[in-house]
């Protein structure tokens, strides 16, 4: 038995409130692994070019405000 079957296991047994709390901070740790790789592509200049695009579309009357 691989470590995520085990877990998933482990998970079919917690209530529904540890559910909750497990749901949670999955959700918060997603979001941060999230953010890094976004800091991390606009540090490299991964984004310069959809930034420029998004720039010269709002340059162009392309874009809307919110």
């Amino acid at each position: 038995m691989t470590k995520v079957e085990a877990l998933l296991e482990e998970v079919k047994k917690l209530s529904a409130a540890e559910f909750a709390q497990l749901r949670d901070w999955l959700l918060e740790r997603d979001e941060e692994v999230w953010d890094r790789q976004i800091e991390h592509d606009a540090a490299s200049g991964k984004l310069d070019r959809l930034f420029d695009r998004s720039v010269a579309d709002h340059e162009n009357g392309k874009s809307r405000k919110l």
